[in-house]
């Protein structure tokens, strides 16, 4: 059957939107192919080109015959008529009678002929152009047509049939072109094969999974041939693979000077600015770097691994002064240079506004301070060392450093840290005395720079030595580290959770505190709206909980310190926030998201959380196991009765409002009302299950309640079978009901189950 090969060929499309764009432009040509079958859509891309190969495409779409059914026979004739306009017909006596058991209508057969493809290709790709949804696009020459980078050539051919696209002035022609600079004439299409083959030998690799192992084989080659290892990146190199249309790897060298660096700023340089594979030499990394070039250089690629070496140079020097300016110090008198350089990176924390209404990143710091200290009661970290974590968390976002890296937030702080306790630094290459014998060789300037932010005049903030003054020990200093880069995380669902427990006080009460202060000042998501990164924050509170397995009770955490942040305060007749039971409503459903994620049902987690519970781990243990108990046949049928049970109590509910009152006073059930066997063994049965399950529910082990309560499946299923509920005996049927009563209140030991569906 005939094929179908459409290539897009415009200026360099930014390697992150082609993998997208490959998806993106399937979806769209299935939608406008609909009516017609194909074997197999694939789909390519490399910086110069978008390319869609559709095998097994027929010629035209089918014949379409259609029946359509009109009005009455002597129906009025505004009936007709609009049945005429829309069947396509000029007169009545163009449609049949057709008689069924409600009479004689009339019947239109609409026949449709079909279409060639290549019509239908002709109207649908430009379509495709207008509608297709780039993240940024441009318009080009005088035209409204908008794509990425500017169009040079729409080239659709079908059945080895160049097909004509008219969209403005964008030349549409049956032809590419190969390499920029090694191949750049162009050369006819005719079919996907020869396509290819073309495309190779013009050196252009057409796939990306082909690019990307080339890349990762050459680089692979390079590094053993000098005794080193790559450091793998699967995003850099999918980022490379899209950058290159004739990949080839190049082994780059650096100063080693630069070694002196801590390893996160090297690689942050290499791979965010330059796209350069980091190698190693051993556990530490090495004085070189891999760079894919875009073209077989006659030298081999010397000159261009030469060129690369020194732009990286140029950005590691930058880099190296910055961080000299961060970390320099009079080694005749270190304490007080780190004292004045602290003052005046808080007097730079209390002039930004982390929000209008929230005040400086000072205030925060000091509302994380005040909530992780009390937090320490629930994690069993030492208060003293997440106030001092506290104070020097949000220190390094006024460094040089991260003015440069902003992605390294955090690490630089725990990096200049451990550097002025004299603690071992996870530096790249001579460590940390190498480091100080760089800096000692600083310029004057830097020194300068570094004297001029420390004439601050406030006093410290108040962090105590966790040793009284004495000096931390090492096990504190490491601790206090932690706390500094990891309180920001998780920033996301792959990355890690804190393990020290002052980084999970610290990560705990950063999170909390930006959750509860946006939402005292009304700032809280709405729709796909979240500028603040307010949903992240509570996906990341409740990873930390979770795997933590932090019992933290949540509602009087919240409502703490939203007391501190709100002057005027809304309660519900329980006395709780109204925007603080709002916030952990907001919680509950990011838990929900997070639990669906991993395969639990989301009716489980609203049945476990309606009951008022707030510790997430209790909430997660108690969905696990009823996800559990429900899959079993016990679980299944007893919840059937609960269901039934239900059911029965609101309808009479509904008919005598006084009713639930009545059975609330424990006046029934009354063994001397039983009648039947089966009310007297469940009966029996609940006296057993109901206390055996809250037992278990105040240890936690709700594996245990779960087994108790299965204990009445047969019990309820007997009674459904042999006893009616609504006895005309008054006394009779408020017995029974209160044992519906009893069933529904023994199972709430666990979860609503009203709240669970099936």
């Amino acid at each position: 059957m005939p094929q179908l090969i459409i290539e897009f060929f415009s200026e360099e499309i930014p390697a992150r939107m082609q993998k997208r764009a490959e998806e993106d432009l399937a979806k769209l040509l299935k939608e406008k192919l609909a009516g017609l079958a194909t074997q197999s859509v694939r789909t390519f891309s490399t910086p110069r080109r978008l390319t869609i190969v559709v095998d097994g495409l027929p010629a035209r779409t089918p014949d379409v015959r259609e029946e359509r059914k009109g009005p009455r026979v002597g129906a009025p004739d505004q009936a007709l008529q609009g049945f005429l306009r829309g069947a396509g017909l000029t007169s009545i006596d163009q449609a049949k009678v057709q008689n069924d058991p409600k009479g004689d209508f009339y019947v239109a057969l609409i026949e449709k002929p079909g279409r060639s493809t290549p019509d239908l290709l002709k109207a649908a790709i430009p379509e495709i152009v207008r509608a297709f949804p780039w993240p940024k696009s441009m318009r080009s020459g005088e035209g409204d047509v908008t794509w990425v980078r500017p169009l040079q050539n729409i080239a659709c051919v079908f059945d080895g049939a160049e097909i004509g696209i008219d969209i403005e002035n964008i030349p549409s022609k049956a032809e590419t072109r190969g390499h920029r600079f090694h191949a750049p004439d162009a050369f006819a299409i005719t079919d996907f094969e020869s396509y290819a083959a073309q495309l190779r030998k013009a050196h252009v690799i057409l796939d990306r999974e082909e690019r990307k192992a080339i890349i990762l084989r050459d680089t692979r080659k390079l590094c053993e041939a000098k005794g080193l290892t790559l450091v793998e990146d699967p995003g850099l190199l999918e980022e490379v693979a899209g950058l290159a249309e004739w990949p080839v790897a190049l082994l780059g060298e650096m100063d080693k000077a630069f070694l002196a660096l801590p390893s996160e700023v090297i690689r942050l340089a290499m791979r965010t600015h330059q796209k350069y594979f980091a190698v190693r030499k051993g556990d530490a990394l090495a004085p070189h770097f891999i760079v894919v070039a875009n073209i077989d250089a006659h030298d081999g690629g010397a000159a261009i691994a030469a060129g690369n070496a020194r732009v990286l140079s140029a950005r590691l020097n930058d880099a190296r002064f910055f961080w000299d300016v961060d970390r320099f110090y009079d080694a005749i008198d270190k304490k007080k240079r780190r004292r004045l350089r602290d003052e005046a990176r808080e007097k730079k924390l209390r002039s930004i506004v982390f929000h209008q209404k929230l005040g400086s990143v000072w205030d925060k710091v000091e509302r994380v301070a005040a909530l992780a200290k009390e937090l320490c009661a629930v994690t069993g970290a030492d208060p003293a060392l997440v106030e001092k974590a506290a104070h020097l968390c949000k220190m390094d976002l006024v460094t040089e450093t991260v003015g440069e890296f902003p992605e390294l937030q955090g690490q630089i702080g725990r990096l200049l840290y451990l550097e002025e306790n004299n603690a071992p630094s996870p530096f790249a290459g001579e460590g940390r005395e190498g480091a100080r014998a760089d800096a000692s060789t600083a310029p004057e300037k830097r020194e300068h720079k570094s004297s001029n932010a420390a004439q601050a005049d406030r006093p410290p903030p108040p962090t105590p030595s966790p040793q009284g003054g004495g000096g931390a020990s090492s096990a504190a200093v490491e601790s206090i580290a932690a706390a500094i880069e990891d309180h920001y995380r998780p920033l996301g669902p792959n990355d890690r959770v804190p393990s020290d427990k002052v980084a999970i006080t610290l990560a705990l009460a950063d999170k909390l505190d930006t959750l509860v202060a946006f939402w005292v000042i009304g700032e809280k998501p709405t729709g796909s709206s979240d500028a603040y990164g307010l949903r992240r924050a509570a996906l990341g509170e409740i990873r930390v909980l979770l795997e933590s397995r932090t019992r933290l009770a949540l509602l009087p955490a919240l409502m703490l310190h939203e007391k501190r942040r709100a002057n005027v305060i809304a309660h519900d007749p329980q006395g709780r926030s109204t925007r603080m039971l709002d916030l952990l409503a907001f919680l509950a459903d990011r838990l929900t998201v997070q639990l669906r994620d991993q395969g639990k049902r989301h009716d489980l987690v609203d049945a476990v959380f309606s009951l008022g519970d707030d510790d997430l781990v209790r909430i997660v243990a108690r969905v696990e196991a009823l996800d559990a108990f429900l899959k079993t046949q016990d679980g299944s049928n007893l919840l059937a009765g609960y269901k039934r049970s239900a059911n029965i109590l609101r309808a009479e509910e509904r008919k005598d409002d006084k009713l639930s009152t009545v059975l609330q006073t424990g006046e029934y059930p009354q063994q001397a009302l039983f009648q039947e066997n089966a009310e007297k063994t469940l009966h029996a049965a609940l006296s057993k299950a109901a206390p055996a399950a809250r037992a278990a529910v105040e240890k936690e082990d709700f594996t245990a309640a779960m087994s108790a309560l299965s204990s009445l499946r047969a019990p309820v299923d007997a009674f459904f079978e042999a006893v009616l509920v609504n006895a005309d005996d008054p006394k009779l049927r408020l017995n029974r009901l209160a044992l519906l009563t009893n069933i529904r209140d023994a199972l709430h030991e666990v979860a609503d189950f009203s709240r669970i569906e099936g």
